[in-house]
């Protein structure tokens, strides 16, 4: 954790509310022409480009309850903080473009803390082509707390929401699943040993994808392009932030429909299977409720299957069915088992 020691850092109040905003949003540069006028004035100018729809999505980030900096580097927090925003934006299939950040943090981060964080948000910006427009700067009691709200665009035509899927639709999910929860459990694994012995050195490396899954994670801007190109628009769609099972029940309930989802369809990077393995955890269980993968979950219809079926980014796990039949997982013995949210919820109550 960052000491607040005068001959090495810089202290907040040194700098004053506006002061520090400057010195943190300096390096941002303007790289959309929707941008009119970004950070510097009372409200942020856009100008939406004809024909096209504006989306907008928040989240916020809350220490203690989102993320551990105990084991959580603050570029990297910067970062994810911007993708969790990121991918909400390409689950309506459409592009982001702007977001401001909002950060409420404490006396004891010292402005070199602070670069640390806003240098992974400006990573995530540069990689991802969005523009910084804005925010607010507040002081904290209890930590640090990150609020990013993201904007972009999509043409009506092609905008996306959860409430399209019909019966028979094929359900389809980017990438793998799982990775992320692991990392998490390879961290909070590590943590403890450290309490126990500061002097022990973790071996993360037979466990890097997953941690970088977890500590980095990116969303996946590359769908929303790939599904235009391949001429397919999905009838519904959601980012797996809170696990697949969770998601599943989302789309299903906003269409009305049920859903048949097949234990042996979901992806798994070979690197989840071993860890399961050697932690004696169900790999499906860790796939349905673990929450933080950022790929997409969609649906489309069965006369799109040619146009997807032998593309590496995506894998058809199921379909839609009625929704008097309700949501199933099909077991790889072929048995019928109710899909039940246990997906991670940050407002439920400790035991």
């Amino acid at each position: 954790m960052f000491e607040n020691k005068d001959s090495e850092n810089t202290s907040i109040s040194s700098l004053g509310e506006f002061g520090l905003i400057d010195h943190l949003t300096k390096h941002f540069k303007i790289q959309n022409k929707t941008t009119v006028k970004g950070i510097g004035d009372d409200a942020a100018v856009l100008d939406p480009e004809e024909g096209k729809q504006l989306v907008v999505t928040t989240d916020m980030l809350v220490e203690g309850v989102h993320f551990d900096l105990s084991y959580m580097p603050l570029k990297h927090l910067g970062y994810k903080a911007v993708m969790v925003n990121l991918s909400d934006v390409y689950a309506m299939n459409a592009l982001p473009s702007q977001i401001t950040v909002s950060i409420a943090v404490s006396n004891r981060f010292p402005v070199e803390a602070l670069e640390e964080l806003y240098a992974g948000i400006t990573t995530a910006c540069e990689h991802y082509k969005v523009d910084v427009i804005g925010g607010d700067t507040t002081s904290s009691t209890t930590g640090l707390v990150i609020s990013i709200s993201a904007i972009g665009t999509v043409s009506e035509e092609k905008i996306t929401y959860r409430n399209g899927a019909k019966e028979n639709d094929l359900l389809v999910v980017t990438g793998d699943l799982g990775a992320a929860y692991l990392g998490l459990q390879i961290l909070e694994r590590e943590k403890q040993v450290f309490k126990v012995n500061p002097n022990a050195q973790p071996d993360l490396e037979p466990y890097s994808y997953l941690v970088e899954r977890q500590l980095k994670p990116e969303a996946r801007k590359d769908i929303p392009l790939l599904l235009s190109e391949l001429d397919v628009k999905p009838t519904s769609m959601i980012d797996i932030s809170d696990g697949l099972s969770s998601e599943v029940i989302h789309l299903c309930k906003s269409s009305n429909v049920g859903c048949n989802l097949y234990e042996d369809k979901i992806p798994l990077d070979p690197q989840v299977i071993a860890t399961c393995e050697e932690f004696k955890m169900d790999s499906t269980t860790i796939a349905l409720s673990g929450g933080e993968d950022y790929e997409l979950l969609f649906t489309v219809s069965t006369k799109d299957f040619p146009k997807i079926k032998a593309n590496p980014h995506l894998t058809v796990i199921g379909h839609m069915t009625h929704e008097k039949e309700g949501m199933h997982l099909i077991t790889r013995a072929n048995t019928k088992i109710p899909i039940i949210a246990r997906g991670w919820n940050a407002l439920t109550e400790e035991d």
